[in-house]
């Protein structure tokens, strides 16, 4: 099946139009027509790389509609888009729209996109993984009014202590708080926010779990943001407790002979 016979399903990036992939960009310049979630996609982003396809904004549709709209592109020959932040596989809901695509016998693809958990890491300056601190990277939410299975809640997650990045929360950041106490974390665990990670108006407050809510409310954050949490934040401030032996000068692996001193 060609390009010309399918939906895309392309991450837009988390914010920066420069994010996008070089794939997703191709797809949207060459776009007849292009779906995209427009309460968190920028504009300007469509602009850009379709300024010529007609852009349909999926924030007032229904699953219903947005697969009408697809798979009549699709008939009609043309190249269709589905646009959505970040990488459409997290929290993006397009299980369901393939699952409408299949029963309609419509092709598909998907192209990834960078998640914003990694342009707040960006944003940050903080790499998510250290050693001896944290090697593990949860990415949850808190139950709103899409559920989350009882082993999954983040009061059970939080009995891990690792490092966190916690999506879909932020209005809830109280009871992120309290759930967190309730597993291994402290109150002076760091925390970090970032708000709108890479775009032009991107917030970043530091905080603990002590603080982090009030400071949250001060600044006026109340949706599309992230919370990072976990001892990995510590090494900004306070150093890393080890390196990694990846780089270390007596260390073998396949690509380098180990110096023994």
């Amino acid at each position: 099946m060609n390009e010309q016979n399918k939906v895309h399903f392309v991450g837009a990036g988390p914010g920066d139009a420069e994010l996008i992939t070089v794939k997703g960009a191709r797809l949207l310049r060459e776009a007849d027509v292009v779906v995209y979630a427009g309460s968190l996609v920028d504009r300007e982003l469509v602009r850009t790389y379709a300024p010529d396809a007609r852009v349909f904004d999926s924030a007032g549709m229904d699953l219903e509609q947005t697969t009408k709209v697809l798979a009549q592109a699709v008939v009609d020959g043309e190249k269709a888009v589905r646009l959505h932040t970040g990488d459409p596989s997290i929290y993006g809901a397009i299980q369901e729209q393939m699952e409408e695509l299949d029963r309609l016998g419509i092709g598909y693809d998907v192209v990834p996109g960078v998640t914003s958990a990694f342009a707040a890491a960006a944003a940050l300056k903080q790499e998510l993984t250290l050693p001896e601190v944290s090697q593990t990277v949860v990415i949850t939410r808190l139950a709103g009014r899409t559920p989350v299975p009882e082993r999954e809640q983040l009061a059970n997650i939080a009995t891990i202590g690792a490092t966190l990045v916690i999506y879909l929360s932020i209005s809830m950041v109280e009871k992120v708080v309290a759930e967190l106490l309730s597993g291994a974390y402290q109150l002076d665990t760091p925390v970090a926010v970032v708000a709108k990670a890479s775009w032009a108006d991107e917030q970043v407050i530091r905080g603990t779990l002590a603080d982090i809510a009030a400071k949250v409310r001060d600044a006026g954050i109340g949706k599309q943001a992230l919370i990072v949490v976990g001892d990995v934040l510590r090494a900004r401030s306070e150093g890393m407790k080890a390196k990694s032996l990846l780089y270390d000068k007596g260390f073998t692996h396949g690509c380098r002979e180990g110096i023994v001193s």
